[in-house]
């Protein structure tokens, strides 16, 4: 299982000549099930979705692309995004809809005038939508389960399951918030049953500690907060995610630094940056 990201939500250049090396696009994963496979999944539609689509080999005719949510930095590349544009290409657009109105009313409202011009109908692919909120689909490659996450707004986890590993996705996710004792009741713990014994966890890390008492039901974790998650899921890899945009990357350098100095952790970590390709069976065995 091929990953590689496209947008981590971002951060900014530290004073300097140096580029941004966390990456300034935002939430946007691809997974390909292996070298010959003519299909890719994509987690969430964030601006790195533009870059995403640009690059995606010629031997691709199908992407699933799995929504968390509909916040716009989850959804804003979705317009920018080339294979939506050709008609020779199939696109199934998955994600959770709400009491009131289902996927495509909600998308509706992103991919219309005055926000964009191009509506969602007028779009040339062949574009398929689906509500999901909690359960167990295929998509060409994977077996996917989701599950209801705490995070402001209908939010879905992901986990994602083949032959050759197992990758759970939560970039915005504050499983504190539900249930303030982890190890007392993980199965009640929020995206615990997308998390446990995945050979990779990508998880929303935006806060230091401090940081994160100032915006108790925000909808994110403090890094601290997601080792003890990581912990308690029993993960054989930890890569923090969504980081705050207003670090730059000398500050995140020092923040995982600190976490890689802390006692020894029974799962490996290294945090997500835009542009990196890994393979999930061989992150976990690190």
């Amino acid at each position: 299982m091929k990953v590689t990201v496209w947008g981590t939500r971002g951060s900014q250049a530290s004073p300097g000549p140096d580029t941004i090396r966390y990456g300034g696009n935002t939430s946007c994963v691809e997974l390909q099930a292996d070298a010959e496979a003519d299909a890719r999944v994509v987690l969430d539609a964030g601006t790195g979705l533009r870059r995403l689509g640009v690059e995606l080999s010629p031997d691709v005719r199908r992407v699933d692309v799995l929504l968390t949510h509909l916040h716009m930095d989850h959804i804003q590349g979705l317009g920018f995004f080339s294979p939506l544009f050709r008609p020779d290409f199939e696109v199934h657009i998955w994600g959770p809809g709400s009491a009131t109105a289902d996927l495509h009313t909600r998308l509706t409202r992103y991919m219309s005038p005055p926000l964009f011009p191009v509506r969602l109908q007028e779009l040339a692919c062949d574009l398929h939508l689906h509500d999901l909120n909690e359960g167990c689909v295929e998509v060409p490659g994977f077996t996917v389960r989701t599950a209801l996450v705490c995070h402001p707004g209908p939010t879905v986890g992901y986990r994602l399951e083949n032959e050759h590993g197992s990758l759970a996705y939560l970039p915005d996710h504050e499983p504190r918030l539900a249930c303030s004792r982890f190890a007392d009741s993980p199965e009640w713990c929020s995206g615990f049953e997308i998390a446990a014994g995945v050979d990779v966890l990508i998880h929303d890390a935006q806060y230091s500690d401090a940081e994160y008492d100032q915006r108790v039901g925000w909808g994110h974790s403090s890094l601290s907060q997601t080792l003890a998650f990581a912990r308690l899921a029993n993960v054989k890899h930890l890569m923090p995610f969504h980081h705050d945009p207003a670090h730059d990357d000398d500050t995140l350098d020092d923040f995982f630094d600190g976490a890689t100095a802390r006692p020894v952790e029974p799962f490996t970590i290294g945090a997500a940056r835009e542009g990196m390709t890994f393979d999930v069976a061989a992150r976990a065995t690190v």
